[in-house]
């Protein structure tokens, strides 16, 4: 979020930028965000759907903007005071989408009243698809951390999803902005090769993370190129992680750095 709003006043030049998310409980939209402010009017707000620019954003799930927030009439006015504290007039504010759904609005404003054009809006439009591109790695990697946090010790099929879930996760983690959840991510990661199928063999091999990513996408079935675009990396850079995670487990080909790899605990 801090990050998005940054951008936004980089690529905008507007001098004030402020957001949140929407709270599950309570419905409601809570400005956490602030970034060029001068009061602390605006820090823990929470805006009701359709009250303000911002509840009207959530209500119609489309970006809003008014010239003169005080004295426009396409808005109620519960929060007049505390824009006014702030001394904003032109405000916009653009919802953040995730599978139809408003997970919180990112605003951008100025001190003065004057209009805020298309290319401003199309800055802040973009802003906030960086954020929901976040929330959806975040949903998806808690998705996963649920689901591998008990692995069933099975073989067959159930013993397959683990596996499956270790290589999403491992591919996952690199993209987590959040270092708390990303180690965490990681962590599951270590207990999922910790308890393999079949007793692991004293092997005494380390493999970097990034050779760990690379065979945990290979034992999923992907091609190099497949596990590059998994990863966001070049292929010959995938190339150069295989062949060296390879020369450390002794294997000649690729299913054998797989089995070697689950032999040693590396891998589940």
């Amino acid at each position: 979020m801090r990050g998005a709003l940054m951008r936004l006043r980089r690529a905008t030049g507007l001098p004030v930028a402020f957001g949140g998310l929407v709270e599950p409980d309570s419905g409601q939209m809570r400005i956490s965000e602030l970034t060029g402010t001068a009061t602390t009017a605006l820090r823990a707000l929470a805006v009701s759907s359709g009250n303000g620019l911002g509840g009207k954003t959530v209500a119609l799930a489309r970006p809003c903007s008014v010239t003169d927030y005080s004295s426009s009439r396409q808005i109620s006015h519960e929060y007049d005071a505390a824009v006014a504290a702030e001394g904003l007039r032109s405000v916009l504010a653009v919802p953040i989408v995730v599978r139809r759904r408003v997970r919180g609005v990112l605003y951008g404003a100025l001190r003065t009243a004057q209009p805020l054009g298309d290319r401003t809006l199309t800055s802040a439009v973009e802003a906030a698809r960086d954020v929901e591109q976040s929330l959806v790695v975040r949903d998806e990697a808690h998705g996963l951390l649920a689901a591998a946090r008990e692995p069933e010790t099975a073989s067959g099929a159930a013993w397959e999803q683990v596996r499956e879930a270790h290589g999403a996760l491992r591919a996952l983690a690199p993209r987590v902005e959040d270092p708390a959840l990303r180690a965490e991510l990681l962590a599951v990661c270590d207990t999922l090769a910790a308890a393999p199928a079949s007793p692991p063999m004293a092997h005494g091999v380390r493999l970097s993370p990034r050779e760990l990513d690379v065979l945990a996408c290979v034992a999923a079935g992907t091609t190099n190129a497949a596990a590059a675009d998994r990863l966001g990396l070049r292929s010959e850079t995938v190339k150069a992680y295989l062949r060296s995670a390879m020369r450390k487990l002794g294997a000649h080909t690729r299913l054998e750095a797989v089995v070697a790899a689950r032999r040693a605990g590396l891998l589940p």
